[in-house]
């Protein structure tokens, strides 16, 4: 099912991307921060996440590393600023091959509801010019695809 994202850009410096899922959020919350539902569905159709290193702790580290199409590879990192199961996860971000110049701050808000929960997803960035590049990127298309993969994580989780 591809329910879509919501992408806003509420201030000249922030993404905001917005999904639904059919799941509690404790469930949504543990996609974002066990490694062994990661590499399930982190990534856009044709990536495929084989390293996933997670440090869930405040000031741990995270690592990922995705293979994509034609040998193509791609990495990118960070430090957890802010923990609390299920509700909220905070991190910097910052890709390897630098895309996109600098780092961000990418919080994740978990919002549940009658078993149905919003992901809210805000991205700050160092500047317009930034947030521009990120914004006309393929991001909200990746992001949604990977989005319709975890949807099928949570699927059987949801009967357990």
């Amino acid at each position: 099912m591809t329910a879509g994202v919501t992408v806003l850009t509420p201030s000249d410096r922030t993404v905001v991307m917005l999904r639904v899922f059919t799941a509690p959020r404790h469930l949504v919350f543990d996609a974002w921060t066990q490694p062994s539902l990661l590499v399930k569905w982190y990534g856009a159709h044709g990536w495929n996440l084989v390293v996933a290193e997670v440090d869930l702790r405040l000031g741990g580290e995270w690592r990922f590393v995705w293979d994509g199409p034609d040998g193509a590879s791609m990495s990118s990192g960070g430090v957890y600023r802010e923990i609390d199961p299920p509700a909220r996860l905070a991190y910097t971000e910052s890709f390897d091959d630098h895309w996109y110049p600098g780092e961000s701050l990418v919080s994740h808000d978990f919002t549940e509801q009658d078993d149905r929960t919003t992901l809210t997803t805000t991205m700050l960035f160092d500047s317009r010019h930034t947030r521009d590049l990120v914004v006309s990127s393929p991001m909200a298309r990746g992001v949604a695809e990977g989005f319709d993969r975890l949807d099928a994580v949570l699927s059987p989780r949801r009967a357990s």
